[in-house]
C-alpha cells in the first residue's frame, strides 16, 4: 500500500472530489478530496480508504468523481486507493442505488450486502512495525525512538495510544516519517481479506536435468535412503507429465514431509507457486446431444418467440417436465452470443444437483456463489464474474448482487419461492424482482420457471405483461402421481393410526423399500418436538429472549429458540412447580425419525434439515448419500420440495398438511398448495406412478382437493378473486414497518404515534399498529404498521416520499429514542 495521504500537506491540494458510498447504514453520502498523487488511480467503482470520525477507517466504493466541492463541510481527503480497476461498473452502481430506492434502505446497506467479506476491509487505524532487519534506527529522534520501543512492546499500537505517549496530538507528521522511512505499516488492518489461492509445484533443479545429474544426485542420497525414495519417485511421476505437489511425491514414495523439505534445503527441488482456482474443474465429457420431445420444442420455440418483444416469460412446467433441458438450450443461446447468464435457485441445496446437471454441458464456464461457501471462495467468484472467465453463476439470492459485464439471460428457478426474499438485516429485496430490474439494465432476458407460479407472476403472465408458456406433461410420459388423503381422525378412531403414521403409509413404505424404491417423508418443523410442558400446571419452556416456546433438540439434547438461537439444557423439573411430569409436546423431523427407527429399525434413514446440513457441504452430502441409495427413507423439512431430482423415488409422504394450511397468513393457501404439489412431484419420476400419502385433520379443504386434481387454475382463481376483495397483491402493494423497543410500553406508545403521523398524509391505508404472532424477539417488543396501497391513483414513489417524511419527524421526537423502525417493502 502506498504511503497514506492522511499526511498531505496543504500545497498539493488539488480539485477533484469523489462522492462514495461507506459500508455503513447512514442516509447520508459523504464527499472526499483527492491528493494530488492519488488523482490518476481514482475512477469510478474502486475502492478507497477513508476516515470517517476520528478514528474509523473505511474502504468505501468510488461512484462520482468530480471537481464540485462539498458546500457544508470540508472534505477530509482519501488515504489511499485500492484497486486498479473498478470492482463494480456503474450497471451495479446504478442496481444498488434502485435497491436503496425501492426498498427504502441505505446504499450502504446494498454495498455491505453486495460485496463478500474478502473485499471489505477491517476498520481499526492501527500501526504496527515493519520488516527492520536492513533498517538502522540510529539516525531516529527521540519521539520516533519512543514510538518504535513501544511497538517493540505492545506489537501494534492505535493512533490513539500514540498520541498518549507522545503527549501530543500532532502525531501524523512524525507517523508519516517513520511510514515513508519504512519503520512502520500504517492501518495495516486496513486490508484485502481476499488472497487468491496459491498451489505449490516442485521441479527438480537444473542441475540435475540430464541423466549424468541425475545418476550423481541418486548416488549423493546413498546415506538417506527416504530422500532417495522421494527423489525416485518424482522421477517416475515427471514421466507421466503434469505439476507435481508435495502430496503427490509422499504419496508416490511413502516419505514424510520432512523428507522432501531436506532436499528442497540442499536445492534438489526447486518450489514453484502457482495461482489456482478453489472450484474444482470437471472431468465429465460434455454431453449436448439430447433431443427434445415435441411438448419441450414447442415450448422453446414460445420461449424465443415472446422474447423478440416481452423481456419477462414465464414457464408453467409441471414436475418433471423437463424444464431443466430448456434452460440448458436457452443458455447456450446466450453464451453463444458471448452473453453471460445467472442462474437463480431458491435453496442452497439446491446447487449441488443443478450445477452436476449444467457441468455435464458447460463445464468450467460455470460457477457457483451462495453463502456456504467462504470469503475467498466468493471473492475468486467476483473477480472471475467482472472480468468475464465465468460466463455462467449458479446461485441462491445474493448471487443476482453479482458485478456482470454483459449479462445476456437470467433464469429465476421456482420462481415463487418465498426463500428468494431477503428479511434481515436490510436491504429486504426479493431476489425475482431485482433480476427483472436488473435484467432491464443490461437489455437482457428472464425466464421464470415453476410448476406452481406466485399468483402475482401468474397474474402478470395472464395481463400481457409476460410471455406465458406452459408445459403440461411430464418429460417422457411419466404420470403425474396419484394423491391419496388420509383422514387422521377417522383413522384414529379404526385404530389405524401408529403414533404419528398412518398405517397405509407405514405399509407403503414397507411396499416401497421391498421394491428397492425410496421414501420421502416431509414435515415442514425441525427439531424433536415444538415445546416441552409441564404435565401437572402446564409450564411451558419459553426463551427468555422472545415470545416463543423452545424447541426440544434430541441431537444436542437442548431446548433451543429458532428466533434467536439461545439454548439451554432441557430441564428435569417444573421450575414452576417443581414436578419431574414433563412431557414433549408435538414431533419434527428428529421425532419423526426416531419413532420411524423404532416402527422399522431395518430401515436406513437419512434426514435433510437446517440441523443436519451444517457446514459448506453439508447439503451436498445428504442429497448425495440419498441418491446413491446409501438411505431407504429421507425425512425433512420444506428442502425436500424445491426442485430435487431423485429417479427411486415412488412414494412421498406428508405427514401433516394441517400445519401449512392454517398458517395466519394471506398466503397460507398458496404456499400450501404450492410446498405440497412440489413435495409431490419428487415421485414417479420414471417408469412407474408415483404414490403420495397426505395425513390431515381436514380431508376436504379445498387446496387438499386442489393437491389431489392437480388443479392450479382452481387455486389461482380463488386466490386471485379473495385478494381483489380484500385488497392484496398483486391489486395492492404491501409496505410493514415494525416498530421496535426493548420495553412493551414505550413500543406500543411509538407505534400508534408513527401510525398517526402516517395517516394524516395516508389515510385509511395505514392498518394497525398491532402484535405480531411472535410479539418480542431478542429483547425486543414488537408493534407493525401496515399500509396496502392501491396501484392506481397515487404513486408509490409518492407514498414511499410520504413514509421517509413522517420517519424523519417521528426521529425528531425526543420521546422516541431508543426505538427501532424497520420498513419492509412487498413484505412476502
Amino acid at each position: 500500500m502506498s504511503s497514506p495521504q492522511l499526511f498531505e500537506s496543504a500545497a498539493a491540494r488539488q480539485t477533484l472530489f469523489v462522492e462514495v458510498v461507506l459500508p455503513l447504514s447512514i442516509a447520508k453520502s459523504y464527499t472526499y478530496r483527492v491528493p494530488e498523487a492519488l488523482n490518476e488511480k481514482v475512477k469510478l467503482g474502486v475502492r478507497v480508504i477513508v476516515q470517517f470520525g476520528k478514528n474509523r477507517i473505511y474502504a468505501a466504493i468510488v461512484e462520482r468523481v468530480t471537481e464540485e466541492a462539498p458546500l457544508r463541510y470540508e472534505a477530509k481527503y482519501i488515504l489511499d486507493v485500492v484497486d486498479e480497476q473498478g470492482i463494480v461498473g456503474v450497471q451495479q452502481l446504478d442496481f444498488w442505488h434502485w435497491i436503496a430506492d425501492y426498498y427504502m434502505c441505505h446504499l450502504g446497506d446494498v454495498m455491505q450486502a453486495a460485496l463478500p467479506a474478502a473485499l471489505k476491509m477491517a476498520s481499526e487505524t492501527k500501526i504496527r512495525s515493519a520488516d527492520q532487519e536492513d533498517l538502522d534506527r540510529s539516525g531516529l529522534n527521540d519521539k520516533a525512538f519512543l514510538v518504535m520501543d513501544a511497538l517493540d512492546v505492545a506489537g501494534e499500537l492505535r493512533i490513539s495510544d500514540v498520541i498518549k505517549i507522545l503527549g501530543q496530538k500532532t502525531v501524523f507528521p512524525l507517523l508519516k516519517s517513520l511510514f515513508d522511512k519504512g519503520f512502520i505499516l500504517i492501518s495495516e488492518e486496513i486490508k484485502q481479506k481476499y488472497k487468491p489461492k496459491v498451489k505449490t509445484f516442485f521441479t527438480l533443479s537444473s542441475l540435475y536435468s540430464d541423466s549424468e545429474g541425475k545418476r550423481l544426485l541418486l548416488d549423493s542420497l546413498n546415506r538417506a535412503p527416504t530422500q532417495q525414495d522421494a527423489v525416485l519417485a518424482f522421477m517416475q511421476l515427471q514421466k507421466q507429465g503434469g505439476e507435481i505437489t508435495r502430496q503427490d511425491i509422499m504419496e508416490a514414495s511413502g516419505c514424510g514431509s520432512s523428507a522432501i523439505t531436506a532436499l528442497i534445503d540442499k536445492g534438489v527441488f526447486d518450489v514453484k507457486e502457482k495461482v489456482v482456482s478453489r472450484f474444482q474443474g470437471t472431468d465429465i465429457v460434455l454431453q449436448k446431444d439430447f433431443t427434445f420431445s415435441t411438448p419441450q420444442q414447442q415450448a422453446y420455440d414460445q420461449i424465443n418467440e415472446f422474447f423478440e418483444e416481452k423481456d419477462v416469460v414465464l414457464l408453467h412446467g409441471v414436475t418433471a417436465s423437463g424444464k431443466t433441458q430448456l434452460y440448458v438450450r436457452l443458455i447456450e443461446k446466450a453464451l453463444a452470443q458471448g452473453q453471460q447468464v445467472l442462474f437463480l435457485l431458491p435453496e442452497i441445496a439446491l446447487t449441488a444437483q443443478i450445477t452436476e446437471r449444467l457441468k455435464l454441458y458447460f463445464g468450467d464456464q460455470l460457477g457457483v456463489y451462495h453463502s456456504k461457501f467462504n470469503d475467498n471462495e466468493r471473492a475468486e467468484v467476483w473477480y472471475k464474474v467482472l472480468n468475464g472467465e465465468l460466463k455462467i453463476i449458479v446461485g441462491a439470492r445474493s448471487a443476482v448482487l453479482l458485478p456482470f459485464q454483459n449479462l445476456g439471460l437470467i433464469v429465476v428457478d421456482e420462481e415463487h419461492e418465498s426463500s428468494y426474499k431477503q428479511f434481515e438485516p436490510a436491504p429486504r429485496y426479493h431476489a425475482r424482482d431485482a433480476a427483472i430490474y436488473l435484467a432491464n439494465s443490461y437489455d437482457a432476458k428472464v425466464l421464470l420457471g415453476s410448476a406452481t407460479p406466485s399468483v402475482e407472476s401468474f397474474y402478470n403472465a395472464k395481463a400481457g405483461k409476460y410471455g406465458l408458456v406452459t408445459l403440461s406433461e411430464r418429460f417422457g410420459e411419466v404420470q403425474l402421481p396419484a394423491i391419496e388423503i388420509i383422514h387422521v381422525t377417522e383413522e384414529g378412531k379404526k385404530d389405524q393410526m401408529v403414533n404419528y403414521f398412518s398405517k397405509t403409509l407405514l405399509k407403503g413404505i414397507e411396499d416401497a423399500v421391498a421394491q428397492k424404491e425410496q421414501v420421502i417423508l416431509f414435515q415442514n418443523r425441525r427439531g424433536h418436538t415444538p415445546f416441552l410442558q409441564c404435565k401437572t400446571c402446564g409450564y411451558v419452556a419459553k426463551c427468555v429472549q422472545c415470545d416463543v416456546s423452545l424447541t426440544y433438540h434430541k441431537s444436542s439434547n437442548l431446548l433451543h429458540c429458532h428466533y434467536c438461537g439461545f439454548s439451554e439444557d432441557t430441564m428435569q423439573v417444573c421450575p414452576a412447580c417443581g414436578s419431574t411430569h414433563l412431557e414433549n409436546k408435538g414431533y419434527g423431523t428428529e421425532r419423526i425419525e426416531e419413532e420411524l427407527e423404532l416402527l422399522m429399525p431395518d430401515l436406513r434413514i437419512g434426514r435433510l434439515d437446517l440441523d443436519s446440513t451444517r457446514g459448506k457441504h453439508g447439503f451436498d452430502k445428504v442429497i448425495t448419500a440419498f441418491d446413491d441409495h446409501e438411505f431407504d427413507v429421507l425425512i425433512g423439512t420444506q428442502m425436500v420440495a424445491k426442485g430435487l431430482d431423485f429417479g427411486r423415488v415412488n412414494l412421498i409422504g406428508i405427514i401433516n398438511a394441517d400445519a401449512m394450511i392454517n398458517f395466519p397468513d394471506f398466503r397460507s393457501y398458496e404456499r400450501a398448495y404450492s410446498l405440497f404439489s412440489q413435495v409431490a412431484g419428487r415421485s414417479g419420476r420414471r417408469q412407474t406412478q408415483g404414490r403420495v400419502i397426505i395425513q390431515t385433520y381436514s380431508p376436504n379443504h379445498r387446496v387438499l382437493e386442489q393437491v389431489v386434481q392437480h388443479d392450479y387454475l382452481a387455486m389461482f382463481t380463488n386466490e386471485i378473486t379473495e385478494r381483489k376483495s380484500y385488497h392484496y397483491p398483486p391489486f395492492y402493494r404491501l409496505i410493514r414497518l415494525d416498530v421496535k423497543h426493548t420495553d412493551q410500553d414505550k413500543c406500543l406508545d411509538s407505534a400508534n404515534k408513527l401510525a398517526n403521523l402516517l395517516r394524516t398524509t395516508l389515510e385509511q391505508r395505514v392498518l394497525g399498529p398491532e402484535q405480531p404472532l411472535v410479539a418480542r424477539i431478542r429483547n425486543y417488543y414488537i408493534q407493525t404498521i401496515t399500509l396496502k396501497v392501491e396501484r392506481t391513483g397515487i404513486s408509490i414513489v409518492k407514498v414511499k416520499e410520504l413514509i421517509r417524511q413522517a420517519l424523519l419527524h417521528f426521529e425528531l421526537d425526543k420521546k422516541n429514542s431508543g426505538v427501532r423502525v424497520v420498513v419492509d417493502v412487498d413484505p412476502y
